[in-house]
């Protein structure tokens, strides 16, 4: 106790500025919710994509571990659509190693999406048990879900977005869905195994080794606007994938987001997850790439993480790139949820633990004290809710004046003091 009370004293005369709210504008162009079954059926209606699906056959449905925009509804009206031509899908979770390389933990992540049975009305069938379908064009192994593998076809549901720790013409999205997550435990780690470096020739090559060698009928993948919105659903034939999928990354990452400030002294990360990205905060968004492969972002000295998801039930992945966390995130680490993942990925940089604070306002000094040449006076804070939702953000006085003049952002309160409660934590 007395240890610790040692180490708040050590930050408790640095001073935090006054925060203002502030809103970011993006183009906003999104699909209706309502409207989504009706293009999903029109989609695949084409003659292209239902005379594939005959009577009886067993269709293999994937969904993955991210939290994508009606994920549970995309995934249900493909179903209803398999059904409609008289035949019966089964949900595959397609998800490499998440859910801690478990069966019961993948069904789990797609339960907490609403990808139930009850939902969806059909089984999902989870298991981490694969099947060797064949080799790749330089002889290595590769390998599916065993019950996907021997489906009589398997239709992938994914999203596309750039990926968080590489660049190439296939990032996230529909290759990396059938080679990462199709392949479960073992096929992320054969895929990874060889670096990030080398995940740009990989991801393709498994990709296309398993629409030749397993049932792959189509695909119909999603693109979100910058507001975590479904912005465009397409459908891409197996034998086109390779062809489409480059420009319908073009296309995401056009509407992706920013932060609309370039640098800050400090990015305070309000949470964390699984949910809203495969590295528990996007680096796209935040700047925090586990690898130098990519790049982008907002560039910080500091970057604070004050809780994790809910949804991400205790994989605190990503935490380790942070500078500073509270005890309340410490306290919620599934260690046996994050270590497979970062294993199977080669990269154990997310899930090093960084410094423990007793509270917000622990975690939030102790980054602003240790940033080198600043004005800890008036530092320059940049505050998110999470990387997936910053349409509203805070930010510190330093910023007010570059924030009137940018038509692209509204300041929509006038700064004030950080709402600290009794304990230190925010409100």
């Amino acid at each position: 106790m007395r240890e610790r009370q040692f180490v708040a004293d050590l930050v408790s005369d640095q001073k935090l500025p006054r925060m203002f709210r502030a809103k970011q504008k993006f183009l906003r162009n999104s699909i209706e919710v309502e409207k989504i079954p009706n293009i999903i059926e029109h989609l695949l209606s084409d003659e292209k994509f239902s005379s594939q699906i005959k009577p009886g056959m067993r269709i293999a449905i994937t969904a993955g571990s991210r939290g994508i925009a009606n994920v549970a509804l995309t995934t249900k009206c493909i179903a209803d659509f398999v059904k409609k031509k008289g035949a019966k899908p089964f949900i595959v979770p397609a998800m490499g190693s998440h859910g801690g390389a478990t069966a019961e933990g993948q069904r789990e992540i797609l339960e907490g999406y609403g990808i139930t049975e009850a939902y969806t009305g059909c089984p999902i069938v989870s298991s981490m048990e694969v099947k060797k379908i064949g080799l790749t064009e330089d002889g290595r192994e590769v390998f599916i879900d065993k019950h996907a593998a021997e489906a009589d076809g398997i239709i992938l549901g994914c999203r596309i977005k750039p990926h968080t720790a590489f660049r190439g013409p296939y990032e996230s999205g529909m290759m990396k869905m059938m080679a990462i997550g199709l392949g479960k435990q073992h096929g992320a780690e054969v895929c990874h195994e060889a670096g990030f470096k080398n995940m740009a020739k990989n991801v393709p090559m498994f990709g296309k080794a398993i629409i030749e060698n397993a049932p792959i009928l189509f695909a119909v993948p999603t693109i979100e606007n910058a507001y975590d919105e479904t912005w465009k659903i397409t459908a891409v034939n197996a034998d086109e994938i390779e062809e489409k999928e480059p420009e319908l990354l073009k296309e995401a990452a056009a509407n992706m987001p920013r932060i609309l400030v370039d640098s800050c002294d400090v990015l305070v990360v309000d949470q964390i997850g699984k949910n809203f990205s495969g590295d528990g905060m996007d680096p796209n968004i935040t700047g925090t790439f586990c690898t130098p492969y990519a790049t982008g972002g907002i560039q910080s000295q500091k970057v604070c993480v004050l809780d994790l998801s809910p949804e991400t039930h205790g994989n605190g992945i990503g935490l380790g790139y942070s500078s500073a966390t509270t005890k309340r995130v410490f306290d919620k680490l599934d260690l046996a949820s994050m270590y497979p993942n970062a294993i199977t990925c080669t990269v154990l940089g997310g899930v090093r633990i960084p410094i423990i604070m007793e509270s917000d306002k622990e975690a939030i000094q102790v980054c602003v004290k240790t940033c080198n040449e600043i004005d800890k006076s008036n530092a320059r804070i940049v505050r998110i809710p999470n990387s997936l939702h910053i349409e509203h953000i805070m930010l510190s006085e330093a910023y007010y004046d570059e924030v009137r003049k940018n038509p692209d952002m509204e300041i929509e309160s006038e700064p004030e003091d950080w709402g600290f409660d009794e304990n230190g934590n925010l409100w």
